[in-house]
C-alpha cells in the first residue's frame, strides 16, 4: 500500500507541477485573443482527450512535460490550392461555416465548386467556380476545415499568436514560468505555517554504524553548541559548521535529560554524520511566516542558480546529472519521509522548473522572451524561419541530454 500511495504522490507531483505551468500559458493566451487549439499534459499517445470550446484537452502518455499550442505558432492548417474542389456548408445567411476538403461525395446539403480564390486569415472569403458561376461567399472567424476525419478550426489572423503585440506575446510566454514561482510560494508559505518556528536543534533519528551512532548520540538529544559555536535553532548553521568538518574531530555539546554532555564525534569524508534533526517549534508570527517563506525562496534559489553557473562553466560530473528517472526515485524518497518533505520537495521542484525555463537556451520559454526583447527593441520580428531553425536545434540538445541523463539514471539504478 505504501508503494500505490507513493507512486500516486509522484504521479501528482508531475501533474500539478505542469498543469499549473502549462496554465499560466494558456490563461494569459486566451486572454489577449490567442486562439489555443490544445492544452496537453504529457507528451505521446493521447490516453484522455476531449474538446471544450476552442480548444482541445489531452493527457498523454510521458508525463514530463507539457505544451499550449497556439494558432500561429506553427503552420496553419492544410492549404487550400487554386483550382482545388472542395465544399462547403452554408448557414441560412450565406456564411460558410464548414470547409469540406476530401470525401466530397458524401457531404449532404453543400455547395460544391473548384477554388478561384480564397483567404483564410484577413479578409475572410471564397471565390468558388460553381458549374458556369462564379460565386464569393464571406467565410465565419470561427468556420471549422475538415479533412481525413479531423475538424480544425480555421484562425483568422487576429487570432493568431503573431498578430498580438509584443507586450501580449511575452506576457504569454512568461506567465509559465511565474506560475510555478507563485505555486512554490504558496507551498513554502504552507510549510512554514505546518512547521513553525524552532526553538531548538534536536535529534530525531540516528544512521545505524555512522558516526553520530558511535560517538553515542541518542534520539532526543538537544544539540546547544558545535566546537564552542551555539547553535540555538539554528539548523542551517549547524549543517554547515558539521559539513565543513569533513575527517575532522568536534566537540558537540548537548542536553540530555536536563544535563548538559560534551561529545566528540567526527564527521566522515563528505561531512556528514549519519544524523536527522528536528526541533521543538511554537507557532510563527505573520511577519515570521512572511520573512520564513522569503528565506527558503532565496536560500533555494541561490542554490539553483549556483547549479547552472557548474552546468554552463563545465564543473559537474556526469553522476551529478539526474533525468526523469532519478527525479522520480527522489520523489520517492522524500514523499516517504512525510508531507512536509513531501511539500518541500514539490515546491522545490516548481522553483527549480521556473528558472530553468527562463534561462536564454534555445526552445525554452527564456530563448522565446529574448527573440521578443529584441523584437521590441528593433521594431521588427527576427525571421520566424531562423528562430524556428534556433528552437528545434535547441530542442534537439535538450533530448540528447535528456537521453543522456536517463541512461546514466538507469545506470545508477542497476548499480544501486
Amino acid at each position: 500500500m505504501g508503494s500505490i500511495e507513493t507512486g500516486l504522490k509522484i504521479v501528482l507531483m508531475f501533474f500539478v507541477l505542469v498543469t499549473i505551468h502549462e496554465w499560466g500559458h494558456f490563461y494569459f493566451a486566451k486572454r489577449a485573443g490567442i486562439l489555443v487549439r490544445e492544452f496537453a499534459i504529457g507528451f505521446g499517445p493521447k490516453l484522455f482527450s476531449y474538446k471544450k470550446g476552442e480548444t482541445r484537452y489531452t493527457l498523454r502518455l510521458l508525463p514530463f512535460g507539457g505544451y499550449v499550442r497556439m494558432a500561429g505558432e506553427d503552420p496553419e492548417i492544410v492549404q487550400i490550392q487554386q483550382g482545388q474542389t472542395i465544399a462547403v456548408k452554408l448557414t441560412p445567411d450565406n456564411r460558410v461555416s464548414k470547409i469540406y476538403l476530401d470525401q466530397l461525395e458524401q457531404r449532404g446539403g453543400v455547395v460544391q465548386g473548384a477554388v478561384e480564390s480564397i483567404d483564410l486569415e484577413k479578409e475572410l472569403y471564397v471565390r468558388l467556380e460553381v458549374g458556369d458561376e462564379k460565386v464569393r461567399y464571406p467565410i465565419q472567424p470561427a468556420a471549422i476545415m475538415v479533412a481525413r476525419g479531423a475538424e480544425t478550426q480555421i484562425a483568422p489572423y487576429d487570432r493568431q499568436f503573431g498578430s498580438k503585440t509584443v507586450g501580449q506575446r511575452f506576457l504569454a510566454i512568461l506567465m509559465g514560468p511565474v506560475m510555478n514561482f507563485l505555486l512554490a510560494a504558496v507551498l513554502f508559505l504552507g510549510l512554514v505555517i505546518m512547521q513553525g518556528i524552532p526553538t531548538n536543534v534536536k535529534v530525531d533519528k540516528l544512521e545505524p554504524g555512522r558516526p553520530s551512532e558511535q560517538a553515542g548520540l541518542a534520539a532526543g538529544d538537544v544539540i546547544k553548541s558545535v566546537n564552542q559555536q551555539a547553535i540555538g535553532d539554528d539548523r542551517e548553521k549547524f549543517m554547515q559548521l558539521v559539513g565543513a568538518s569533513a575527517n575532522q574531530k568536534m566537540s558537540w555539546i548537548i542536553e540530555r535529560g536536563g544535563k548538559d554532555k560534551e561529545i566528540t564525534i567526527t564527521p566522515d569524508q563528505t561531512g556528514k554524520v549519519g544524523v536527522y534533526i528536528t526541533g521543538d517549534t511554537r507557532t510563527a508570527t505573520f511577519s515570521e511566516t512572511i520573512t520564513g517563506t522569503y528565506d527558503i525562496i532565496s536560500t533555494s534559489t541561490i542554490g539553483i542558480l549556483d547549479g547552472f553557473k557548474k552546468l554552463v562553466l563545465g564543473q559537474f560530473k556526469m553522476d551529478d546529472l539526474g533525468g526523469p528517472v532519478r527525479i522520480v526515485q527522489v520523489t520517492g524518497e522524500f514523499a516517504s519521509h512525510g508531507l512536509e518533505s513531501y511539500i518541500y520537495w514539490v515546491a522545490l521542484l516548481s522553483l527549480y522548473l521556473g528558472l530553468f525555463n527562463l534561462l536564454p537556451f534555445p526552445a525554452l520559454d527564456g530563448s522565446r522572451l529574448v527573440f521578443l526583447a529584441i523584437e521590441g527593441i528593433r521594431g521588427k520580428p527576427v525571421d520566424p524561419s531562423r528562430e524556428s531553425m534556433v528552437h528545434f536545434i535547441g530542442f534537439a540538445m535538450l533530448m540528447l541530454l535528456m537521453v543522456a541523463v536517463t541512461y546514466n539514471d538507469i545506470l545508477r539504478l542497476i548499480k544501486g
